[in-house]
């Protein structure tokens, strides 16, 4: 992987892992794309980041659960004449709660923004990458891309759809110069859970964990990541041993331990 003077896009960049993933690629002399709905938030930190790595940021300002955002993203970003050479599709959201208490607004507005802007950024970015023979994508799925979540049963089935879209890619374009990456963390120190307005009660990683293990994965050209090895075993092992019916009691149990 080479970084210095290349350009990441980066979703979700206002907080969290996103935020992460702007100090560790802007660390590793990468210019930076940041995305979010906060613009406030995005220039204090691209001024951050300029004034500390010396490297060019630009914000964008957009709501991605929105139909058609993704390819406004792409059209402000060319004209600022910026090719992107790595798109990390962070930004993303949950719901908690018995599906029908859950507005339906709410839930179609996941779907667009765990689902629906990874495909039309991926769509818009892609072509650029191929024109040049490199780039690469980071697509944030989660544990629950593993399993059926119960009470989150939108959230965990949008990250089902992005491990899935990602591999997918991954095959496809391996032998063309891209590298596709999903990367699954567990319960992350972010203000995720805070969204929801619930707590995990369990033990989370810090977020540049999660991004050092990504990026790691990333440049040893891995389709899938899975930060923690009790995340890994759980999401790796307990699925393939347990009939799927099983499987989603299970997790409903440990759910409703985890949440305070």
């Amino acid at each position: 992987m080479q970084y210095v003077g290349k350009t990441a896009l980066i979703t979700g960049a206002s907080s969290g892992i996103g935020e992460s993933f702007a100090h560790e690629l802007a660390e590793r002399k990468m210019n930076l794309v940041l995305v979010a709905r906060s613009e406030g938030k995005l220039q204090a930190l691209a001024t951050q980041l300029r004034d500390r790595y010396s490297i060019n940021v630009e914000v964008i300002a957009a709501d991605l659960s929105r139909e058609g955002e993704g390819f406004r993203v792409y059209d402000q970003a060319q004209a600022k004449q910026l090719h992107v050479d790595m798109l990390v599709n962070n930004a993303g959201f949950s719901t908690h709660g018995a599906f029908e208490s859950i507005l339906p607004d709410k839930d179609h507005r996941q779907a667009m923004l765990n689902v629906v802007s990874i495909v039309d950024l991926t769509h818009a970015f892609i072509p650029g990458m191929l024109a040049k023979g490199e780039g690469s994508i980071i697509n944030i799925g989660s544990t629950t891309s593993f399993y059926p979540l119960p009470h989150q049963a939108v959230y965990a089935a949008t990250k089902a759809f992005v491990l899935s879209f990602s591999e997918a890619l991954w095959i496809e374009y391996r032998k063309r110069g891209i590298k596709v990456l999903a990367l699954c963390p567990g319960a992350t120190n972010t203000d995720f859970f805070n969204a929801m307005e619930r707590d995990v009660v369990a033990g989370k990683h810090s977020p540049q964990k999660v991004v050092r293990v990504g990026l790691s994965a990333l440049e040893h050209n891995r389709h899938y990541v899975i930060p923690g090895f009790k995340n890994s075993m759980e999401s790796n092992i307990l699925p393939r041993l347990l009939p799927r019916a099983a499987m989603a009691t299970l997790v409903e149990s440990v759910s409703q331990r985890a949440f305070k």
